[in-house]
């Protein structure tokens, strides 16, 4: 690696590092065609603790620091779909970075579990919460996965593409104009 900063990492070399240090991990890499060309890493969640060890601990590797984590909601017409976790690597002893970590679930309702990596990267663990409660991926092994952002009860996970928004608004502490309206015809639907 560069002594530099990277626009982007060589995403082939670090596939074929985790082969050979992670016996048995599946790795894809996912083009991407946009012009910043930052491909990233698809790796199965069986392995996918003991790769981010190795893309840590690794001499020539070092990526030291998860900067972001956000979720993706992936759904299909047929009502399948995934969600899926990315993370954002770099190296703060080596100067280079990113690296794209994906993960995926099975799928977006009965099989939403993936492996927490806030115990290799601690920057994780707020954004794994924050994933959990907009998007509700179970992140086993996580220190503390509650809710981040809505409160205990909330229905729903609001960032799903599917989620649908409540018309009882009486809960909001700021009635807005539209919100006020579906509020009040809320009341007089119930009145009837």
């Amino acid at each position: 690696m560069s002594p530099e900063r990277s626009a982007n990492m060589d995403v082939e070399m670090v596939r074929a590092a985790l082969a050979a240090a992670v016996p048995g991990c599946q790795v894809e890499i996912i083009a991407n065609s946009r012009p910043a060309a930052q491909h990233s890493l698809l790796v199965d969640a069986e392995h996918a603790v003991a790769i981010a060890e190795f893309l840590r601990d690794d001499a020539a590797l070092r990526l030291d620091y998860c900067s972001n984590v956000t979720g993706i909601d992936w759904p299909m017409k047929d009502g399948g779909g995934y969600l899926e976790a990315v993370y954002h690597l770099y190296s703060m002893e080596k100067k280079h970075g990113p690296l794209v970590l994906r993960l995926r679930t099975l799928d977006r309702v009965a099989a939403v579990h993936l492996p927490s990596l806030a115990p290799v990267w601690r920057s994780a663990e707020l954004q794994e919460r924050e994933i959990f409660d907009l998007f509700g991926i179970q992140f086993d092994g996580h220190p503390d996965l509650r809710r981040l952002l809505m409160w205990e009860g909330f229905a729903g996970h609001p960032m799903r593409r599917d989620y649908v928004e409540p018309d009882d608004y009486e809960y909001e502490p700021t009635a807005h104009e539209t919100v006020l309206q579906k509020a009040q015809q809320h009341q007089r639907e119930a009145e009837r």
